[in-house]
């Protein structure tokens, strides 16, 4: 619990602090400078995707324009054509975005099916727990061919202890997984609407 909470804390008080650099930012060279300088973060790491992508899909395009060139002996009037993104590259660029993102999401919440395995785990190994303490209060009876409070005591005693142990594990832990689980969908949406923000960047540049 302790390991999930201090790794969504970090990730979201970075990814805050260079989302609000990023939004001064006046065009993407400015915030592939900012992404270099900065401390590693999602956010981060997702703009220096983008802008990655970016490069070599611009750098395909005129090389592949060059080579048509080049064949067919004629000039293309537009030379921003090269310079920009097909279709497809944008949707490329959006499974791309969206794969650095869920990416991301399992390394910053890995350790979150620890807690769900161990909420759900624990109130079986309680019952487990009590079984064998009820099993083990029918042994004294027989043992001792009665039914009195010492026979059964004992045997009754283990099996709460063993549903109180398992239920002050599995509730905190379930407590915390959906707790955690929220803030790490929050963070998803967050990373979602920074690809789109790089997205609008890029388009109000021309790059695509």
């Amino acid at each position: 619990m302790l390991v999930v909470s201090r790794e969504l804390s970090k990730a979201r008080t970075n990814a805050s602090k260079f989302w609000r650099e990023f939004e001064r930012m006046s065009g993407v060279e400015a915030a592939a400078a900012l992404a270099k300088r900065s401390p590693p973060s999602a956010l981060n790491r997702l703009l220096t995707r983008a802008v990655r992508f970016i490069s070599d899909t611009r750098v395909a395009n005129l090389q592949v324009r060059e080579y048509v060139e080049s064949t067919s002996e004629m000039r293309s009037p537009d030379a921003r054509a090269a310079s920009t993104l097909t279709g497809s590259q944008i949707e490329t660029l959006h499974l791309l975005l969206d794969t650095e993102s869920s990416a991301e999401r399992d390394r910053i919440g890995r350790f979150l099916p620890w807690l769900a395995t161990i909420g759900s785990a624990s109130p079986l190994i309680g019952l487990l727990g009590t079984v064998l303490g009820v099993i083990d209060a029918f042994i004294g009876i027989a043992t001792r061919g009665s039914g009195n409070l010492s026979a059964v005591a004992p045997g009754v005693a283990e099996a709460l202890v063993a549903t109180a142990a398992a239920l002050a594990v599995a509730i905190p832990a379930t407590f915390a997984y959906n707790i955690f689980a929220n803030r790490l969908n929050r963070f998803d949406n967050t990373m979602e609407s920074f690809g789109t923000a790089v997205i609008a960047m890029l388009v109000r540049e021309g790059r695509i």
